[in-house]
């Protein structure tokens, strides 16, 4: 009995610890030079979590913990190691719905433990137990299908249909409804095959929401639909810690989804858009009519590596502009190399960074932090945007929809309203891209066509490499 009270004592104290450590370690995000640091703190928590959890006296075997041990270290050490940065939305979104996964079998497990029990659940556990299953459900299949469009197997544009939205309407309602219902009557007691076909009813219903609701927000804003997932998945398994009496998750869950929650609405706003906008709106299915109209009588001016190298080699203050260009083409290393070889001869390199720029929050300065670029080069838009006025040459790597004008000029845009980048207002402007495709929002950047602007085409790695090359032989 005193070595059941000892353990219990070191179980908690642990989970006191690892609450602490994920807490330390989502301040630690807030700021470049100190995240490294924090996602020490936060795999710290997780690991103290985990012997907290292995030391309960309430486990009765091993075999199927180890198993699961395994079979998880094999899925997760490939996808940490061998994943590229590139595909890191990808894999963010995949490991939302495998967290997911796991909550939703919790919560089917747990149910059909409580279903033949008289007195049933109870009202709290009821209510936990639906929460994380519905939640969790239709975290599955919205993870897979944001995996799906970021993958490119999936169109990225929207796909709608004529009343999509009463359908979807009703399909949540109908889940909701079972879900009330299992809490009156699970609640109370047992209800047999009943409350198994409600309970089954309901899951299903779960993961239909999950596709429907993810289908018709197209690509360009699938970075506020995996933060949003990632809430969603942080809520049940919250859920899940009031319905197994497991306090870590409780903590845990509460703070990835309210986190996740709080991150959807600001990049939301980042966009000038409401969230009910963001997740309803069907935005960038306008594409082809948009796309056509923008581009009509408009041509571009293109340069050379050489003639780009002239350009920024001699230019005193340049600012560069990352966007998922860089990132498919894994060029950050040879950006790096370029924004030395710039300060080497006098000049001064600075990174605007948008808070929506790649397929995931905070995904250039991931992807920049790999390549070593120093944490005080890195400004988001309401500290450098100022600046673009006084700017030699703006480099803009890929970055399409984040620095378009018709933000600002066109009423009739779609992302009208957004706050850009003002590359425009920068004396020289020099696009990376691979040719003239429109952005996630599906529509022409007006950037691409003005006088000062010059379009070098090709691989943001290639190219760049010759234009490094040519500025040191300048």
């Amino acid at each position: 009995m005193i070595d059941q009270q000892i353990g219990a004592l070191f179980v908690q104290i642990a989970y006191i610890g690892a609450s602490a450590a994920f807490i330390l370690g989502l301040r630690g995000l807030t700021k470049p030079d100190t995240a490294r640091r924090g996602m020490q703190l936060a795999a710290v928590g997780m690991l103290l979590a985990i012997i907290g959890t292995l030391l309960n006296h309430e486990i009765v075997t091993y075999q199927f913990i180890i198993i699961g041990l395994v079979v998880g270290s094999a899925v997760g050490l490939p996808m940490g190691l061998l994943v590229p940065m590139t595909a890191m939305p990808q894999r963010i979104a995949i490991s939302h719905m495998f967290g997911a996964l796991a909550v939703t079998l919790v919560g089917i497990a747990e149910f059909l433990h409580y279903r033949d029990i008289a007195g049933g659940p109870g009202v709290v556990k009821m209510i936990a137990l639906g929460f994380e299953t519905l939640f969790g459900a239709l975290t599955i299949t919205g993870s897979f299908m944001a995996f799906g469009k970021l993958q490119g197997f999936i169109t990225g544009r929207p796909v709608t249909f004529p009343g999509q939205k009463l359908i979807n309407a009703a399909v949540f309602l109908g889940a909701v409804v079972l879900y009330v219902t299992l809490v009156l009557t699970q609640s109370g007691g047992a209800t047999g095959d009943a409350g198994l076909i409600m309970f089954a009813v309901m899951t299903v219903l779960a993961l239909v929401i999950g596709v429907t609701l993810v289908l018709p927000i197209g690509g360009a804003d699938m970075p506020v639909v995996v933060s949003l997932l990632n809430s969603y998945a942080g809520l049940a398994a919250s859920a899940t810690g009031f319905a197994i009496g497991n306090n870590i998750l409780i903590v845990a869950g509460a703070l990835d989804g309210a986190s996740g929650f709080i991150l959807s609405i600001l990049m939301s706003k980042a966009m000038n858009r409401s969230f009910a906008n963001v997740l309803f709106g069907a935005f960038g299915g306008e594409k082809a009519a948009v796309s056509a109209k923008s581009a009509e009588g408009l041509t571009t001016r293109s340069v050379t590596p050489e003639e780009a190298a002239m350009r920024i080699g001699y230019a005193r203050n340049v600012i560069i502009v990352p966007g998922y260009g860089m990132a498919v083409a894994q060029a950050q290393h040879a950006v790096r190399e370029l924004a030395e070889l710039i300060e080497k001869r006098g000049g001064r390199v600075r990174f605007a960074i948008h808070p929506v720029a790649g397929r995931m929050p905070g995904h250039m300065n991931v992807l920049l932090a790999e390549a070593n670029v120093p944490y005080d080069h890195l400004f988001d838009l309401e500290e450098i945007n100022e600046e673009f006025h006084a700017c030699d040459v703006a480099l803009v790597l890929g970055a399409n929809d984040v620095t378009n004008p018709a933000a600002k000029n066109d009423p009739g845009s779609p992302i009208y309203g957004m706050p850009i980048l003002n590359v425009q207002d920068a004396e020289q402007v020099i696009v990376v891209k691979r040719g003239m495709a429109t952005g996630f929002a599906g529509i022409e950047n007006e950037l691409f066509y003005l006088d000062k602007t010059s379009m070098l085409f090709g691989d943001a790695k290639s190219v760049l490499s010759q234009v490094v090359t040519e500025v040191k032989g300048l």
